[in-house]
C-alpha cells in the first residue's frame, strides 16, 4: 500500500489563501499604482480645497456681518457721534487715534473720543468709545474677538499668544466677559488662546448676548479698598491668586488659622447669629463668595475685586500646594464623596500630599477619635464640608485639636468634585447666574435661601446705603 500526500479538499475554484493573496495584491497596486497615487492626490488636494473654502467662506461671512452691523450702528449713532465730537472739541479735546495691533500684528489706530478730566464734560469718557464702530467698519476689528493691546503692551508668554493675532481684535472679549463676572481667574493670555482655539459663530454670539447683561454687573474698579465692610461683616478684598497664595504661607507656617468664605446668605445668618459673626470676625480670612456680595459692594460704593469661592479655588489651592510641599484634608459630605473628591485630586495633582479624608457623618463621642486621625495625618491643610455656619464654628472649636495650619469651611465643594452635583456651566457663571443652577438642582432646599433670603440680604444693604448716606449729609451740615 503506497502512501500518497493528501491535499487538502476545497469546493471547486474556492482557495482561500489564493483570493486573499490576489485582494492585498489588488489593493497594493491600487494604492501604489501610478493612478492610484494620482486618484489619492486629488482626493487629498479636494479635502484641503474643501477646508479652504469653507474657512475662506466662514471668514467672509464674518467680515461681511461685521460691516453690515457696522454700517446700520454708524447710521443710527451718528447724530450721537457727531454731537460728542463737538462737545469733545469744545472741551479741548476731540478724536484721537490710539496706536493698537490688530491681525497679523499689523499696527492701526484705534478711535477714541477724548474729553479732558478738568472739563465739565469728563463724564461721558464713559462713552469714549463708540468710534470704535469706524475700525469695526474698515475692518480693523471685529465684533468680538481679542481684546485689542498696544504695540508696547507686554503679555505673558508672548510666543503662546502669537495665536491671538491670527484673528482681528474685538470691541468685545471672553477677557472682558470674565471680568465683568469677576471670574477671570487665568490670565489674559489664557483666555485669547481658549477663544481661538474655540471660535465659532455661535460661540461669538453668545458672547454678544451675555454681554448685554454683563453691562450691567459693573466691571472691576481700577481702585477698590483693602477691606469690605458691610452688615456688620468684614472681609478681605483680594484676587484668587492673592487668597491662594496667601493659605498656602499660612500654611507652611506654625499658627493655627481660619478661612471663611462668606456669601449673601453667610453676612443674613451673621446678622441675627452672634456666635456666627464672633468666628467671622476672628477668622485670618474671609473671602467674597458669590454675586450677592458683589452686588453690595456696588451697592455701598466698595468694589468687590474678585468672586472667591472654594469650588473655584480649588484647583488654584491645589496647584499651590503641590508646589509648596504642604498637604491637605478632607472632612466633610456623604460617605463616598470626601473619596470621590480625594480622586479628582490625585488624578489632577498627583505630586501634592494627600493627608487623608473622611466624611462628615460622625457623633459627639466620635468626634475627638476624627480629630486625632487628622492630626496624626500631618495635614496642613484641613478642608471642612459641614455646611454654614456648622463648619466655621466647628473649626473655631477645634482647629487646635485637628493640628492643621490652615482650616478652611469650603460648603458644597467636596459635593462638586466628587461628581454628585454638576458645576453650573461657564456662561451661567459669566452671567452671575449659578445661583440659579443650584435652584433648578435642589429646588425645595434653595428657593427660601435664593428668593427669600438674597431679596432680604439686598434689602438691608439698601437700608445701610440709605444709613450711610444720610450720616454724610448730617456730617456735611455739622460741619
Amino acid at each position: 500500500m503506497s502512501l500518497e500526500r493528501q491535499e487538502p479538499q476545497h469546493p471547486r475554484g474556492h482557495f482561500p489563501e489564493m483570493t486573499d493573496r490576489e485582494a492585498l495584491v489588488s489593493k497594493l497596486a491600487d494604492g501604489f499604482s501610478k493612478g492610484g497615487i494620482r486618484h489619492r492626490r486629488r482626493a487629498h488636494f479636494m479635502r484641503s480645497l474643501s477646508w479652504t473654502v469653507a474657512i475662506r467662506i466662514a471668514v467672509a461671512l464674518r467680515r461681511f456681518t461685521d460691516a453690515m452691523l457696522a454700517v446700520a450702528l454708524f447710521v443710527v449713532l451718528s447724530p450721537l457721534l457727531l454731537l460728542l465730537l463737538i462737545l469733545a472739541i469744545v472741551s479741548g479735546g476731540g478724536l484721537k487715534q490710539k496706536p493698537r495691533l490688530g491681525r497679523w500684528a499689523t499696527h492701526f489706530g484705534m478711535y477714541e473720543f477724548y474729553f479732558p478730566e478738568s472739563s465739565s464734560f469728563s463724564a461721558l469718557n464713559i462713552l469714549k468709545r463708540l468710534p470704535t464702530v469706524l475700525n469695526i467698519l474698515k475692518g480693523d476689528m471685529s465684533f468680538i474677538g481679542p481684546r485689542a493691546v498696544a504695540p508696547d503692551e507686554i503679555l505673558g508668554e508672548e510666543r503662546t499668544a502669537w495665536k491671538r493675532y491670527n484673528l482681528r481684535p474685538g470691541l468685545l472679549s471672553l477677557w472682558w466677559l470674565r471680568k465683568r463676572a469677576n471670574i477671570a481667574y487665568s490670565n489674559e493670555v489664557g483666555l485669547d488662546m481658549e477663544y481661538v482655539d474655540t471660535n465659532s459663530l455661535w460661540g461669538d454670539l453668545g458672547i454678544a448676548a451675555r454681554a448685554v447683561p454683563a453691562v450691567f454687573l459693573g466691571g472691576q474698579a481700577s481702585v477698590a479698598p483693602p477691606k469690605l465692610h458691610f452688615l456688620g461683616v468684614t472681609i478681605d478684598n483680594l484676587t484668587m491668586a492673592e487668597a491662594s497664595e496667601q493659605i498656602t504661607e499660612m500654611a507652611k507656617g506654625n499658627a493655627s488659622s481660619q478661612v471663611s468664605f462668606v456669601n449673601a446668605d453667610c453676612v443674613n445668618i451673621a446678622f441675627s447669629d452672634n456666635d456666627y459673626k464672633a468666628v467671622l470676625d476672628k477668622s485670618q480670612l474671609v473671602l467674597a463668595d458669590g454675586i450677592g456680595v458683589r452686588l453690595a459692594g456696588s451697592i455701598l460704593n466698595q468694589n468687590v475685586r474678585e468672586n472667591i469661592n472654594g469650588t473655584d479655588m480649588l484647583p488654584f489651592l491645589c496647584a499651590a500646594a503641590e508646589q509648596a510641599g504642604v498637604s491637605m484634608y478632607l472632612l466633610g459630605g456623604r460617605p463616598g464623596i470626601a473619596d470621590g473628591a480625594a480622586e479628582w485630586i490625585a488624578q489632577r495633582y498627583p505630586q501634592m500630599k494627600m493627608a487623608g479624608y473622611r466624611n462628615g457623618y460622625f457623633s459627639d463621642e466620635e468626634e475627638p477619635q476624627v480629630l486625632e486621625a487628622i492630626k496624626q495625618s500631618g495635614a496642613d491643610i484641613l478642608l471642612v464640608a459641614l455646611g454654614a455656619p456648622r463648619q466655621e464654628k466647628w473649626i473655631a472649636a477645634n482647629k487646635l485639636a485637628s493640628g492643621a495650619k490652615v482650616s478652611i469651611g469650603v460648603g458644597g465643594l467636596l459635593d462638586f468634585y466628587s461628581g454628585r452635583i454638576p458645576r453650573a456651566p461657564v456662561w451661567m457663571r459669566e452671567l452671575g447666574m449659578e445661583w440659579f443652577y443650584r435652584f433648578w438642582q435642589e429646588p425645595r432646599r434653595m428657593w427660601r435661601r435664593y428668593f427669600v433670603g438674597n431679596a432680604v440680604f439686598l434689602f438691608r444693604v439698601a437700608t445701610e446705603r440709605m444709613h450711610t448716606k444720610g450720616s454724610a449729609r448730617t456730617g456735611g451740615i455739622a460741619s
